[in-house]
């Protein structure tokens, strides 16, 4: 069985529009069958927005596991934030590259496997609505490499149910930072932020 975080080339196209406000913004995305929440943005993600704030000002961040671009545009957009988008779905990654022109928002877009392909690059955030279908391993290798790419005061945000295993990702990102916080918690979902890594893996 696949999912949304793998690149499956031979999938039917049924394009649809998806309108929302976000912090008073209005923004319009493209959507299609293949990605993350092709229907509307999910409760998760739009909690995340919701509750982010940059630390710093003209921040760069990383969103993993972009989609469609949700993340990455909203942030471009909102916070003025230089901002990488990264996926291993193709068609989720040329939808991010059209949703980000269409809501006139300069971003960068690269396809890589969880930060393979930054991990010689230093950023402020990283961000991620993690892809849990995938599995632990992915989702704890995205924590680890973030923890690599962040600089020394960086931020990782993260939004994950509890049932789907908060418990086990906070006390993973305890043992890569020095400082873990739950921002939010709302129908069973937590915003958890992870500041200043302590182990650096590459």
């Amino acid at each position: 069985m696949t999912h949304y975080y793998t690149n499956n080339n031979n999938l039917e196209s049924k394009r649809r529009v998806i309108e929302t406000v976000i912090a008073g913004e209005r923004f319009s995305f493209i959507s299609d069958i293949g990605v993350f929440s092709k229907d509307k943005v999910d409760f998760g993600t739009a909690l995340l927005l919701e509750h982010f704030e940059p630390y710093k000002a003209a921040a760069s961040g990383v969103d993993v596991g972009c989609g469609y671009g949700i993340v990455g545009v909203v942030l471009s957009k909102i916070h003025h934030m230089r901002m990488t988008l990264v996926d291993v779905n193709d068609r989720a990654l040329l939808l991010a590259e059209e949703n980000a022109e269409r809501n006139q928002t300069l971003v960068q877009v690269l396809r890589s496997d969880a930060l393979t392909e930054l991990l010689n690059t230093k950023t402020d955030v990283v961000i991620t609505n993690p892809p849990i279908r995938a599995g632990k391993d992915v989702v704890f290798r995205i924590y680890e490499q973030a923890a690599g790419i962040l600089a020394d005061d960086g931020e990782l945000w993260i939004v994950i149910q509890k049932k789907q295993g908060a418990a086990s990702s906070e006390k993973k990102l305890e043992e890569l930072f020095d400082n873990v916080e739950i921002v939010a918690k709302k129908k069973g979902y937590q915003i958890i932020k992870a500041k200043s890594p302590r182990v650096k893996t590459r």
